[in-house]
């Protein structure tokens, strides 16, 4: 199941297509083959890696004198190929022809078009209209004859699809998406993401790179990286899924600014960004939640999610035996809940790193994509030179937790409201009334013209202060494959491949 390329091993689970090759003239003519009469030729197409992620279509053309011996190999290879059930056949493809550069189409056709076309993928392509076109026609279409769903554009374009992916999913189940506690069936349709927008953060927290092309031969060999999805309610109203960040105070000021000014692109968000940092609000507000118990990690340790990472199954092989053990209603409403009141210049909640070119750790170094949590990040007030410094550790080595005013948990669920609602008896829960306390009143009234934020869901605006949020364990799944190692590291991993395919 593997193939001597001259220079190394290629697993089969790496290879994109099998073709036999015309030879012209002036290639039969090249060295030794110039001796036979009539050679034939097929050639290999695989993922060749690259420093930092980043994958490439290359390819090695086999020679031989012997056409059925040719045409043996030709066969053969592509019935392994054909073994390889994890691979989509058919594929539905939503493209954003607006969003980021509007380069969706182009990054499409000309870079990811090609190679589904070499692997035998047969697709469907939308070209989105207008919002939520992709969201409510997944809400219409035959799901079953598809093998996946693919979505090019950015975060945004990721999260309309994931939003009527799983809403689909609930509705063909008959699962009411407005109950808090109710156990959403789980999406085993894989989405493909091709980065083509502003912000690429799943792309980059998921295989290590926003690249097309790298991408698109994630999908074609069939990777699977399982995903937990946040669901964020108001009052017994479903509002929205996140699988990023849920950020409230400096995120979400900092994204309300930057709505306003689209038009500057990209770079909206280091000017609403800088002028957020001056601006140095803070919000007062209660915070309840359950820690994660079933997890092996902790946000402070050092072990980051990888490529079959063994956090994440074993964390939820645990929380499948707690629930098996004490059922989800024991869980939801017996276990205990912490709470923390106080001030707070951001509070934010992760699903997995939030890593991107800027801040290659991310928000939180050690979270995990498939763990059945979320990393709870609260920044209590400060200075702004004691706030810079918190910043910065994003882009560096140093801990980023390791500050008096930073607390950090791993939760599986939590509660916010506002010092605002709270004071005008919009509780959050029955359990939000019963144990959160009251609010300080000692911060100086100059502060008092800003009373709430906004929650920061995957890139799009929350207005609602007081949420409930429930991570749901694995409940979607990507052709992702987790980050993989360092280069150093590849040929053991290679190693590994081959190992298991013999």
């Amino acid at each position: 199941s593997c193939i001597h390329t001259g220079n190394c091993f290629l697993p089969i689970s790496e290879v994109i297509a099998v073709e036999e090759t015309e030879l012209n003239k002036k290639q039969r003519n090249i060295g030794k083959w110039q001796k036979m009469t009539k050679p034939h030729a097929f050639t290999v197409y695989y993922v060749k890696k690259a420093r930092n992620h980043r994958w490439r279509c290359s390819d090695v053309t086999f020679w031989c004198a012997d056409e059925h011996l040719c045409n043996q190999w030709i066969q053969v290879l592509k019935e392994l190929l054909e073994m390889q059930k994890s691979r989509p056949k058919q594929l539905l493809v939503y493209i954003n022809p607006y969003g980021g550069k509007r380069q969706g189409k182009r990054i499409y056709e000309q870079k990811v078009a090609p190679l589904f076309s070499l692997a035998s993928i047969s697709t469907d392509v939308v070209i989105t209209e207008h919002a939520n076109h992709a969201k409510d026609n997944l809400f219409e279409v035959n799901i079953n004859k598809y093998d996946g769903v693919v979505c090019v554009g950015g975060d945004g374009m990721f999260s309309e699809v994931m939003h009527g992916l799983i809403g689909r999913m609930q509705k063909d189940s008959g699962i009411d998406q407005n109950n808090p506690k109710a156990p959403l069936v789980q999406c085993n349709i894989r989405i493909g993401i091709i980065p083509a927008g502003s912000t690429d953060c799943i792309c980059y927290s998921t295989i290590g790179i926003s690249d097309p092309v790298t991408s698109a031969l994630h999908i074609i060999v069939g990777d699977c990286q399982p995903l937990d999805v946040s669901s964020v309610h108001h009052n017994n109203t479903f509002l929205k899924y996140s699988v990023s960040l849920l950020g409230y105070g400096f995120y979400g000021d900092l994204l309300k600014d930057s709505e306003k000014k689209r038009w500057m692109g990209p770079i909206r968000y280091d000017y609403s960004g800088f002028k957020t940092f001056l601006s140095h609000h803070y919000y007062e507000g209660t915070i309840s939640f359950q820690p994660a118990k079933h997890t092996l990690g902790s946000p402070r340790d050092k072990d980051s999610c990888r490529t079959g990472c063994y956090i994440c199954k074993k964390s939820e092989q645990q929380l499948a035996e707690q629930r098996n053990e004490c059922g989800l209603k024991h869980e939801e409403d017996e276990e205990e809940w912490k709470v923390i009141k106080g001030k707070f210049l951001a509070i934010n909640a992760v699903n997995m790193s939030c890593a991107c070119p800027r801040s290659p750790k991310g928000l939180s170094p050690a979270a995990h994509l498939a763990d059945g949590s979320t990393d709870l990040i609260l920044v209590r007030k400060c200075s702004r030179l004691d706030f810079l410094r918190y910043l910065v550790r994003h882009t560096n080595q140093d801990d980023q937790f390791d500050f008096s005013f930073i607390d950090v948990f791993r939760v599986k669920s939590f509660q916010f409201a506002s010092k605002l609602s709270e004071d005008n008896e919009s509780s959050v829960t029955d359990i939000g009334k019963k144990r959160f306390g009251q609010f300080c009143r000692d911060h100086p009234a100059c502060c008092c013209h800003i009373a709430n934020s906004t929650w920061n869901c995957d890139g799009e605006t929350l207005d609602s202060s007081a949420i409930q949020v429930r991570v749901h364990c694995q409940l979607m799944k990507l052709f992702a494959r987790g980050i993989e190692e360092n280069s150093k590291d590849e040929a053991a991993y290679y190693q590994n491949n081959i190992e298991q395919l013999l």
